[in-house]
């Protein structure tokens, strides 16, 4: 008895070594540091990110293809596979701790010596029924076999959490798409109703010009100014008419970068571009900086990913540890098939346990430690530079639009005053107290004016976006 309690001792003591030769690292913890606002004089707890984009978005036309996008687009039904894998996987690493229950079926034969040991015993031997043992010697078994690995250290089960955490990130991820997709497709929306108002603009100012040059012909006739005055004019009309094909080609581009969003083929995109000029961008409730923690699906993303490489390490340690595991079987056994279902002397069962651990040669599984505890730290940092992100991209925005307000206010007035001085510019020309390019360089100002007044208005629009983005809006 002394002596099988020595022998289990130093078992215990030769399964315990390879615990001892852990390498000592140190995982990191991910620094979380906020500010109380966004910017000075900020206040206020409520953020628009929980608004749904159906609700965000008041024109009909951008929501309808906001919901085929998000039906239809191809990376997100490529994520939506992923997701799936990643569900999957549970399930894999779920029965990985499970026992395994396998039925098989086998059949063998040979033919030994007559003069070795065992065929001299066939030759001696006889079957039941009083036969000599068959020359060719077969072995018949069918049964069940079933293994099982007893995850004594969590390694199995910590394996099926990050599998869990793993797919949770994906969900995360999934989110995410969306919230970019959604604006994504705001942004080409409103790029092309803007590109329709810079068409109409340069239509306008066509037609402004076309007039003027009958007026410059009708003076030409009264020998009130010269042929070069002519001339200029249908210069300029004709350089405008030719940017009328640059915008148009730009229309295109944009519609089938859309189409493409959208998950379709080329076709034209039915918008509301008459009202463009008079839309006021939608004001923003940032809400406080910590709120980004549980809106945005990037930093949820990054914070499920953290976790399961936390875990991570713990499975990679696991694999110092001594491993337990269970094999048993039961079936029928036979070396004639006339046999093979006899019961009971045809039964066979079989129960084994095996008690495994890591000694020598240990450079895999300190590699993969190591590993996985640079992964985590990895991981923290992304964590981190989320953050740093996030509330970058809010205040970049805030400020964004801020100045934004004022520069359109400023163009405004830019532009009213202009098309004032083109009708001053024009009744000057025609009471020879003006030259004709004072007429034609007021109009290209105004033209450009309200070009950039156009542009600014976009820009106005997609800061309105992107704030809501960069708060975690869009996936709702």
């Amino acid at each position: 008895m002394a002596s099988a309690v020595r022998l289990l001792a130093l078992i215990l003591a030769g399964l315990a070594l390879p615990a001892c030769g852990i390498p000592e690292l140190t995982a990191r913890t991910a620094e979380v540091r906020l500010p109380d606002s966004f910017k000075p004089g900020l206040a206020g707890k409520s953020s628009s990110a929980t608004v749904k984009w159906r609700d965000f978005f008041a024109d009909q036309h951008l929501s309808s293809l906001i919901d085929i996008a998000v039906a239809n687009n191809k990376e997100v039904n490529m994520m939506l596979q992923r997701i799936s894998i990643a569900e999957n996987e549970i399930q894999a690493r779920r029965g990985a701790y499970l026992p395994s229950v396998n039925m098989g079926a086998g059949a063998e034969g040979e033919k030994v010596g007559k003069y070795t040991f065992r065929g001299a015993i066939e030759d001696f031997l006889r079957l039941p029924d009083g036969q000599r043992f068959p020359t060719f010697f077969g072995n018949y078994q069918f049964g069940l076999f079933s293994t099982w690995e007893i995850d004594i250290w969590k390694k199995l089960r910590n394996a099926a959490q990050v599998a869990v955490l793993e797919y949770m990130a994906s969900q995360e991820g999934r989110n995410f798409l969306l919230t970019n997709l959604v604006g994504e497709v705001a942004h080409a929306y409103y790029e092309l109703v803007a590109l329709d108002n810079q068409l109409e603009n340069l239509d306008q100012n066509i037609a402004i010009q076309q007039n003027g040059l009958e007026v410059v012909k009708q003076l030409q006739i009264f020998a009130r100014t010269n042929s070069l005055a002519v001339k200029r004019y249908e210069a300029e009309v004709a350089k405008n008419q030719s940017k009328r094909f640059d915008i148009m080609q730009q229309i295109t581009v944009v519609e089938n970068r859309l189409n493409v969003l959208l998950g379709r083929r080329p076709q034209p995109i039915r918008r509301a571009s008459t009202s463009f000029m008079d839309m006021q961008p939608k004001i923003l409730r940032a809400g406080i900086p910590s709120q980004l923690l549980q809106n945005r699906p990037d930093i949820r993303q990054a914070e499920f990913e953290l976790a399961a490489a936390d875990l991570n390490i713990d499975v990679a340690r696991a694999n110092f540890y001594p491993s337990f595991g269970i094999k048993a079987g039961i079936g029928f056994d036979a070396f004639l098939l006339k046999y093979l279902v006899n019961t009971p002397e045809s039964l066979a069962a079989m129960v084994a346990g095996e008690l495994v651990a890591p000694l020598v040669n240990k450079n895999a599984i300190i590699a993969e430690y190591k590993n996985a505890n640079a992964r985590q730290i990895q991981a923290a940092y992304e964590y981190e530079q989320k953050i740093l992100n996030a509330c970058a991209e809010v205040a970049n925005q805030l400020a964004n639009i801020d100045n934004l307000e004022r520069n359109y206010a400023l163009k405004r007035q830019q532009v009213d005053s202009l098309v004032k001085s083109i009708d001053v510019a024009n009744q000057l020309f025609r009471s020879a107290r003006a030259d004709y390019l004072d007429v034609l360089l007021t109009q290209r100002d105004a033209l450009e004016a309200r070009k950039d007044l156009i542009e600014t208005k976009q820009k106005q629009v997609d800061a309105m976006v992107d704030l809501y983005k960069a708060l975690g809006g869009g996936w709702l």
